[in-house]
């Protein structure tokens, strides 16, 4: 490949991460991304002949980059600490009230409200598998100095996930505020689930919510 094709399938590439770092639904339609990159529909078709390979080059792209002040590289903090940083800077995209709304929206228009075709459920599942594998890489942090819990790094992520995915949808409803005390406490009750001590998670809970779930009661 020379200097020029490299160039396109750059551009290409940077335009179509750059849509989805905009909009996570955004549908990678040939000539939505072929306008974004200043190419040809045709040079886009020459390099990614369909949909489906496009997306895959960018989600393989993405799951190579680094976080810049990733919370799990902070050696610092204790490691329930760190992934506590992690799950929270998940949140802190979403972002809550009109914004968090807006998010939610979009996901039930691109995936709920109509017909979704093989592509689009394509693309999801691309997003999804990007969400998992970040998560999976900073359990894979702990996982080395032998801090998880027994498991498939795969559940334990997804688990962590099921949880961002629920205080997100909440951070979309009314009265968001008044619930983001309980939000930090379900987060740390997410960390102490997987590993295998999480006492600095413990301490800062409230009373009645210490040690593992099939102990702990509700307030009230």
């Amino acid at each position: 490949m020379d200097e020029t094709a490299r160039d396109t399938r750059s551009k290409i590439l940077i335009a179509a991460a750059s849509m989805i770092g905009e909009d996570p639904t955004a549908r990678l339609s040939v000539r939505a991304v072929a306008a974004r990159a200043g190419v040809s529909t045709g040079s886009l078709r020459h390099f990614f002949p369909t949909q489906r390979e496009l997306i895959d080059t960018v989600v393989e792209g993405l799951q190579a980059l680094d976080l810049p002040d990733d919370p799990m590289a902070d050696l610092s903090r204790e490691p329930a600490e760190r992934l506590l940083g992690c799950l929270q800077l998940l949140l802190t995209s979403i972002g809550s009230g009109a914004s968090a709304r807006q998010n939610w929206t979009k996901l039930h228009d691109a995936y709920v409200a109509v017909p979704v075709g093989d592509d689009a459920a394509h693309t999801f599942l691309a997003m999804e598998r990007l969400a998992v594998d970040r998560v999976e890489r900073w359990l894979a942090v702990l996982d080395r100095d032998d801090l998880l819990r027994v498991g498939e790094p795969e559940e334990h992520a997804r688990f962590l996930l099921t949880v961002v995915n629920g205080l997100a949808l909440e951070r979309a409803l009314p009265s968001a505020r008044a619930r983001s005390p309980y939000e930090a406490t379900s987060l740390r009750l997410a960390v102490a689930a997987v590993l295998k001590d999480a006492s600095t998670s413990d301490a800062k809970l409230p009373q009645g919510l210490h040690g593992s779930p099939s102990t702990s009661r509700p307030p009230g």
